[in-house]
């Protein structure tokens, strides 16, 4: 490996954002910067880029971006998170509670941590300070949950990395040592992510209690009611229908990601028009300028990840750092706590989407080199990474929670900590047993 190449490649990257470029400029200008030094013509990183967008899964991106953003605007959300309050009754931390369960209806439609916290965050926050919570804490616990948003399925990080691994094959090596690896697809993905993604809830729930208690925020004055939750099931059942259809089609094999996102685009316009009568053409533009916007910050990440990821590749740099891991150590569990504090790190400073496509062909060899399934790396990967929402100085949910409750971001932050830990707890149990992860589509056949 010339290490030169390394130092031109990502000595320009931590330049540039050093000096506060934003990520698609620094990916890009120090791919330029490297296919410059290696006299490559720069029309290849054009090339690449269109390339890289061809990827028929790729169309589930904006789809799932509007179909969130037309269900907040039907009112479905709405409705899933009146479901969750009506759970909380009298018991210590059920509001909080409802909190948590609430983002994870919310973020088996949403596939977005920061749509998630901002979603169940209007409506929940309020109800805590209400409830006697302090306010610190209610944006604490929604912007920790908020993160389950991008593991429970169907996930817009889970959609980046099955387009970031499919191309990767193990080595012949590997091969030969453990036996074949499954093939990465989308729909294994979502399908894995199922059991990870409850666990995770699990475990914030648990620490939600154990806080809850200490701190003396007990439940509401109203005792848990049938009656009240029967109402609220049978006032939002189309919202409750909305990820048995999407999550539903995909595991029956009746279409694929892809066609699932449309399908949740016109059942949400036909429940927003028909049923529940509250979206108008107004919100349906604000909907369209939103997924436009940001799906095509998605976009130009991808462009230049791609780009510096194809780089990497050729010059062989992955295969050399994970040729130099494992000469440092062969342990598997060695190399999961290396890998998922690494990702923690990362997390703290790089936006999701981001991570994954520069850091899958760089740690998936890894993987490989070590027997690890690529299906159970990437939902370990997309867990971790999911911290990286409530940590700073990036976390994007604390601010989100911050703008809602008015509380500073260190305040949260702090507050938020015991909930990252109990995630990286459930992080390292998932790591640890795949079945956790694999069981589920194994049964299933895929």
């Amino acid at each position: 490996m010339d290490s030169s190449i390394v130092s031109v490649l990502f000595g320009t990257f931590f330049f540039l954002l050093i000096l506060g470029a934003p990520i698609s400029v620094g990916l890009g200008v120090a791919a330029l910067a490297a296919m410059w030094y290696l006299g490559d013509n720069p029309i290849k990183m054009v090339q690449i880029a269109f390339s890289s967008v061809g990827a028929f899964p790729l169309m589930a991106l904006p789809s799932f971006i509007l179909a969130g953003a037309l269900m907040e605007a039907a009112g479905i959300s709405r409705r899933l998170i009146t479901v969750a309050e009506s759970l909380a009754g009298p018991f210590t931390g059920g509001i909080s509670a409802a909190t948590v369960i609430a983002c994870l209806f919310f973020g088996a439609i949403s596939g977005s941590g920061p749509a998630t916290t901002a979603a169940v965050g209007m409506l929940m926050i309020p109800a805590m300070v209400k409830a006697g919570y302090a306010r610190g804490y209610g944006a604490a616990v929604t912007a920790a949950s908020g993160g389950l948003g991008i593991v429970i399925p169907p996930s817009i990080p889970m959609v980046i990395f099955g387009i970031s691994a499919m191309g990767m094959q193990p080595s012949a090596e590997a091969v030969a040592e453990y036996g074949q690896f499954q093939t990465v697809s989308i729909s294994k993905l979502f399908i894995a992510g199922f059991l990870p993604g409850f666990l995770m809830a699990t475990c914030l729930l648990v620490m939600n209690y154990v806080r809850c208690r200490s701190a003396g925020y007990r439940g509401g004055g109203e005792p848990l009611s049938l009656a009240k939750i029967g109402q609220a099931c049978y006032k939002g059942f189309w919202s409750l229908l909305a990820p048995f259809v999407i999550l539903g089609g995909i595991y029956a094999g009746l279409f694929t990601p892809t066609e699932a996102a449309i399908v949740a685009i016109f059942y949400t316009l036909f429940v927003g028009i028909v049923i529940y009568r509250e979206i108008r053409l107004k919100e349906i533009f604000a909907s369209l300028e939103a997924t436009t916007w940001l799906t095509g910050r998605v976009l130009l990440v991808l462009f230049t990840a791609t780009i510096f990821g194809r780089i990497l590749v050729e010059n062989q740099i992955p295969a050399h750092i994970a040729e130099a891991m494992l000469s440092f150590t062969q342990n598997i569990y060695v190399i999961w706590a290396l890998v998922i504090g690494f990702l923690l790190f990362v997390g703290m400073f790089m936006e999701t989407l981001a991570a994954i496509m520069i850091l899958v062909p760089v740690m998936l060899p890894v993987a490989y080199s070590v027997g690890i399934d690529p299906i159970h790396f990437g939902i370990v990967m997309i867990c971790t990474l999911s911290v990286g929402f409530q940590t700073p100085p990036l976390g994007e949910n604390l601010f989100i929670a911050s703008g809602i409750s008015n509380v500073s971001i260190e305040e949260i932050s702090l507050r938020a900590l015991p909930f990252a830990f109990a995630s990286t707890i459930a992080i390292a149990v998932i790591a640890i047993f795949p079945d956790i992860a694999l069981w589920l589509p194994r049964v299933m056949g895929y």
